[in-house]
């Protein structure tokens, strides 16, 4: 895999070139290395990273996950069909042993009768979805890709370097770097996340609600073990997501906390010393996994709701948080990301196989740049995206108000949600990323 050095200063011309080389960026990079065009090459690629990572030997990537260059110390919830989707990547084998399964999931509103209960026993699946660290997934996906150029595919790197300029011509996208490099493309895909270069050179707008609240997050370690069980505690606080992860040496129970708050309630978390934290998290979460032995780095982010106006532009995509940033109440926000890989590679396999053993085929239907193709994908994704957000925008309405109807409301809901079977199926089903749209 060449990793691209700044004194480069020819035009190199891809097939397509990835903003990002960060979760998203990694993944639609795999998922694309694994077609073939008519010719029965495979797709030249290009990915544009301002992080500085090494990814040029397979055995290296796992070193690399404990550098955080490009990957952060939070964790991520995997739907089930996520973890399908990863299989069929051939990533998973990399990750299992780091994918700690969500065997229930534990609904509750603190002070109030409403709870339900969720097994992946009664849904004839192993695991309802699985908590995997970012890095961990990040030094998985970075394997995957060296591997991948072992076996010669056409990758490169242009790392550490980000995207200073990018002129739309109406057979290629010109893009020029930090470095000066000049590459070419016939299609540019955004990955670079909530800050989007490639969004903000298109001048794409974005709809924004802000949630006037921040997600509090730290990984702790608790008395009692977890047995796989992922929780959401619903608190006069707001929110409390403990979700259980992979044991560690000396750790008795090592959980993720996710604490929805004020911006002022979590500055003041924050600075509580970690004894503090401890007894206060106890008193909003009570004694499902007993105390709270061990408090790591506490960690705050805004929440807002972020979702861009168009999702396609000339000969560009955007895929992941540079498309969508929503509230982390439901886990959703990867799988989403993931779901919108999976669909644009849909959409240039259906491009490139479109020409197979078509000797008519012009040059327009092999372009997987056109128009037309990435209409189709922002199509395809539309239903998706609006339903989730709706779904995560109605959940903080819900459970981050302490409005005496809506509390009756939401402890109603989970009553029904609990013990109306139909309900509760659909809803897992959506949970475990195979809603139908």
């Amino acid at each position: 895999m060449e990793v691209s050095e700044k004194t480069k200063n020819n035009k190199q011309h891809f097939d397509v070139v990835i903003s990002g080389g960060g979760l998203s960026g990694s993944l639609m990079a795999l998922s694309l290395l694994a077609l073939k065009k008519t010719d029965g090459s495979a797709l030249s690629i290009a990915i544009v990273e301002a992080n500085s990572t090494d990814v040029s030997h397979a055995d290296k990537a796992q070193e690399k996950s404990s550098q955080k260059s490009v990957f952060d110390d939070r964790v991520l919830a995997l739907s089930h069909a996520s973890a399908n989707y990863l299989k069929t990547l051939n990533v998973w084998p990399l990750l299992q042993p780091h994918a700690q399964p969500i065997s229930h999931i534990h609904i509750s509103d603190r002070g109030y009768y409403g709870k339900a209960r969720i097994t992946a026993e009664e849904h004839n699946v192993s695991a309802v979805g699985y908590v995997i660290e970012m890095s961990k997934l990040g030094a998985a996906l970075h394997d995957s890709l060296a591997h991948h150029v072992k076996n010669n595919a056409s990758l490169t790197w242009f790392t550490p370097d980000t995207i200073e300029h990018i002129e739309w011509r109406s057979e290629s996208v010109n893009i020029t770097l930090a470095s000066t490099q000049q590459l070419s493309a016939s299609l540019l895909i955004g990955c670079d996340g909530a800050h989007s270069v490639c969004r903000q050179a298109a001048n794409i707008q974005c709809d924004k609600t802000e949630y006037e609240q921040s997600a509090l997050i730290t990984n702790v370690s608790t008395a009692l073990p977890h047995n796989g069980v992922a929780f959401e505690r619903f608190t006069q606080n707001g929110p409390i997501a403990m979700l259980p992860m992979v044991k560690v040496a000396n750790e008795h129970s090592r959980c993720s906390l996710v604490w929805t708050l004020t911006p002022e309630q979590a500055v003041e978390m924050k600075s509580l010393t970690d004894n503090e934290f401890k007894i206060v998290l106890e008193q909003a979460f009570g004694s499902w996994l007993g105390a709270i032995d061990k408090v790591g780095k506490r960690h705050i982010f805004p929440l807002s709701l972020v979702q861009a106006q168009e999702q396609v532009y000339h000969r560009m995509a955007l895929v992941g948080n540079a498309s969508h940033t929503i509230h982390p109440i439901a886990g959703q926000g990867f799988n989403l990301g993931l779901r919108d890989v999976e669909a644009l590679a849909k959409t240039v396999k259906k491009a490139l196989s479109s020409n197979v053993g078509n000797s008519n085929a012009t040059n327009s239907n092999k372009d997987i740049g056109a128009f037309n193709l990435l209409t189709e994908y922002a199509e395809s994704r539309k239903k998706d995206h609006q339903h989730i957000i709706t779904l995560t925008d109605s959940l903080v309405t819900l459970f981050s108000n302490d409005l005496f109807p809506l509390v009756v409301g939401r402890n109603i809901g989970l009553k029904v949600l609990n013990y109306v079977p139909t309900i509760k199926k659909t809803f897992v089903n959506k949970a475990m990323g195979y809603a139908s749209y």
